[in-house]
């Protein structure tokens, strides 16, 4: 593959990856509450689901979706029902009781292992279900591979670009608002960071439903 080519990948996924959406607003919301090892739950899952939709793409799955208005609408309402989902539960819990919040977050840290596992797969389908990146790679990523030969190496070797930059970009967000919030442990920024993350995920839900 040529390098001209790679770099126009890794530009375009940048850019895409840099963009204010939905995954950062995922980690606005867990990383001041739970912690910085629930942020990296959350990054895992996000990365994961970049080889899901590259694995879907090359298979050709994706196409079948994008191209069935149905199915298209399908992953459509889904993902946004998640984020608003999302989005919901985190305002919920910004205005229940101080003493209710303080007490879900005490057992939410004891039982640290599940709540991992509920991290990450609040990245993977945060991620899994954006249609938007179902788009890139149906319309986007074909294009960058050559089908002549050695498709799928190449095609996962550049899903793994997409994926390293993600895992650094997104895991540097985490140290970053890690950091913040160690300076604002109150359970007035907290409930405060809820509500705005909250309000984030549902105009996201909103743009993910009304997407074209």
């Amino acid at each position: 593959m040529e390098l001209y080519t790679l770099l126009t990948f890794f530009l375009i996924v940048s850019v895409m990856v840099m963009s204010p959406g939905p995954n950062g607003a995922l980690l606005l919301k867990n990383v001041p509450t739970f912690g910085k090892q629930h942020g990296y739950a959350n990054v895992l899952g996000i990365v994961v689901a970049f080889y899901l939709h590259g694995t879907l793409s090359v298979l050709g799955l994706s196409a079948i979706i994008v191209s069935s208005a149905n199915l298209f609408l399908l992953v459509k309402i889904l993902g946004a029902l998640y984020l608003a989902y999302l989005g919901v539960k985190a305002i919920v819990s910004a205005f229940a009781k101080k003493t209710t919040l303080l007490a879900s977050n005490k057992n939410q840290l004891t039982h640290s292992n599940k709540r991992l596992t509920a991290s990450f797969i609040e990245g993977l389908l945060t991620n899994l279900l954006n249609p938007k990146v179902s788009i890139f790679y149906l319309a986007v990523f074909p294009q960058f591979v050559s089908f002549e030969q050695e498709a799928l190496l190449a095609s996962f070797g550049l899903v793994t670009i997409h994926a390293i930059f993600a895992a650094i970009w997104f895991s540097s967000l985490v140290v970053l608002i890690g950091k913040s919030s160690h300076f604002t442990k109150s359970d007035k920024f907290q409930r405060a960071m809820q509500s705005v993350t909250g309000s984030l995920l549902i105009w996201f839900s909103y743009r993910v439903a009304t997407v074209k």
